[in-house]
């Protein structure tokens, strides 16, 4: 295939790449969007979609500032999106009934309430067993009290990342279908993707394949620690009515959709790239649900799916250049978080390239803090 031209290449058709897709063509420059399968087809196709609650791991960090703007941005986002009338990206608000069994629990869970009213702007208050039972009457009745976060929202992560595709390709974004094979610079200065079946000759180069990034380490002639953290999901069929929030626990959840199916999980497993489903995954995630919400013992499993997150050694993000390599910029490590910080790292990661201010800081999220 002959060599194409366009302003910017964006490795990764994911939230994270579509994002900034969606704001460097906004502000008039062509786009091509290299994606070896199609759209929101893994992290972004599968995740749960919380957006706006951080739990235990939102206590201040380096991505705090990433979070406020992202938070801001789902908002602005979902009144763009409104005018896709065919694309209802589910965006729903509802509390988060984060529960504590146990003093070390409930520490735990106020430790964030007052950063997270100041810093994203979701009321919370702690509730004590009876307020919990009024909520929802079928939280097990072990809980000891929980932190009740409002304003959070709800959506559909795979609709709300194909919605905003839709509108950067009406701006000029185009979608390649392909396998990235390596990088071309002149005097320090990308000049071209390359692909199996051609390249894309370019300047600027976002990075933003996942924990796929990881891989193209060894063309850029520096590590790039990023590594996949596989999480499953099961979607249950449930008696009764829907449950009225999204209830938490440690590291689990149980929300219901508009789909009609309690959505819950999620695993934390470190094995490499395999995106397979598993038994062991199903008895985890059902032995959690079960001990927040003991009804769901006599649900049914509709569906489970697989899908991997992108994190690093320290578990904050991965942005901004990569040394000796001018134009080329990374938009990764959203984790367990990538949706909800996924408009950030996009709209931050369209500043760079765009050599404009950054809409949020980024000290402590560069690459350099591993050299």
């Amino acid at each position: 295939m002959p060599s194409k031209q366009s302003d910017a290449v964006i490795v990764g058709g994911g939230i994270a790449g579509i994002v900034t897709a969606y704001y460097l063509t906004r502000e008039g420059l062509s786009c091509t969007v290299v994606e070896r399968d199609h759209v929101a087809s893994h992290a972004s196709g599968f995740a749960y979609g919380g957006i706006g609650h951080l739990g235990r791991s939102g206590s201040p960090g380096p991505n705090h500032h990433v979070a406020a703007l992202s938070a801001v941005l789902h908002a602005e986002l979902k009144d763009v999106l409104s005018d896709e009338d065919d694309i209802d990206i589910e965006y729903r608000t509802k509390p988060v009934i984060s529960l504590a069994f146990t003093d070390e629990e409930a520490s735990a869970t106020k430790a964030n309430m007052a950063w997270q009213e100041m810093e994203i702007g979701t009321p919370a208050r702690w509730a004590d067993l009876k307020d919990v039972l009024e909520i929802e009457p079928r939280i097990n009745p072990d809980v000891i009290g929980a932190v009740v976060t409002e304003g959070n929202t709800n959506l559909h992560p795979q609709r709300l990342t194909l919605a905003l595709s839709r509108i950067a390709e009406r701006q000029g974004m185009t979608i390649r279908t392909g396998t990235v094979t390596g990088f071309r610079r002149e005097h320090g200065r990308v000049t071209a993707v390359t692909l199996a079946d051609g390249e894309i000759a370019t300047t600027r180069v976002v990075l933003a394949a996942g924990p796929w990034i990881g891989q193209m380490s060894k063309w850029l002639g520096v590590d790039i620690p990023v590594e996949p953290l596989k999480g499953q999901i099961l979607r249950l069929w449930a008696p009764g009515p829907p449950v009225p929030g999204s209830i938490s626990w440690s590291s689990q959840y149980a929300t219901s959709k508009p789909d009609g199916l309690l959505w819950t999980g999620t695993t934390e497993e470190e094995v490499g790239f395999d995106e397979r489903t598993t038994e062991e995954a199903r008895s985890e995630i059902m032995d959690s649900v079960t001990h927040m919400l003991p009804y769901t013992a006599d649900a049914r499993v509709v569906m489970q799916t697989a899908c991997l997150r992108p994190v690093t050694p320290d578990k904050a993000l991965l942005l901004g250049p990569i040394p000796g390599w001018e134009g080329v910029y990374l938009a990764t490590g959203g984790g367990r978080q990538g949706i909800f910080l996924g408009t950030g790292i996009g709209r931050v990661t369209a500043d760079l390239v765009l050599n404009k201010p950054l809409s949020a800081p980024i000290d402590g999220l560069t690459l350099d803090r591993f050299r």
